[in-house]
């Protein structure tokens, strides 16, 4: 999946295969049980999409953001992208633990620069990603 150079959303979809105790920066450590995740975020920033994604999926990089320190031992399955310049990665996050079984993984993960609960959602059902999935599609 090549994402475009334009600035907009993506969420992360990665499973861990395992359960672990991870250090997250500042945030703290946290249990991790095995299962999926979606991370959501935003890239405005210089390169947009395309340098975001291509800097989570690197192996070697410095540990900057929370998702970097769970991305040292999870594995991303897919990549979701909506380019634009709306800040969309607090609605998708919301409108992913409104699902079923879903649950913030960790409190404030990802959103040290907004209100949310967190960017980090937990989901165990197959059903609950392509819920997911078609609600990032039909976000405006």
């Amino acid at each position: 999946m090549q994402a475009p150079a334009a600035p907009g959303t993506y969420a992360l979809v990665l499973i861990l295969d395992r359960p672990r105790r991870i250090a997250v920066g500042h945030l703290g450590t946290f249990d991790f049980p095995a299962g999926r995740y979606v991370y959501v975020g935003s890239a405005l920033g210089p390169g947009g999409l395309a340098a975001r994604v291509a800097r989570h999926l690197r192996r070697e990089k410095r540990l900057y953001w929370h998702v970097d320190y769970l991305l040292r031992y999870a594995r991303v399955a897919e990549v979701w992208i909506r380019p634009g310049l709306g800040r969309r990665e607090c609605a998708w996050a919301h409108a992913t633990t409104a699902l079923p079984d879903a649950t913030i993984a960790v409190p404030r993960f990802g959103a040290s620069d907004c209100r949310c609960a967190g960017h980090l959602v937990c989901c165990t059902a197959k059903a609950v990603w392509q819920e997911a999935e078609r609600c990032f599609e039909a976000s405006v």
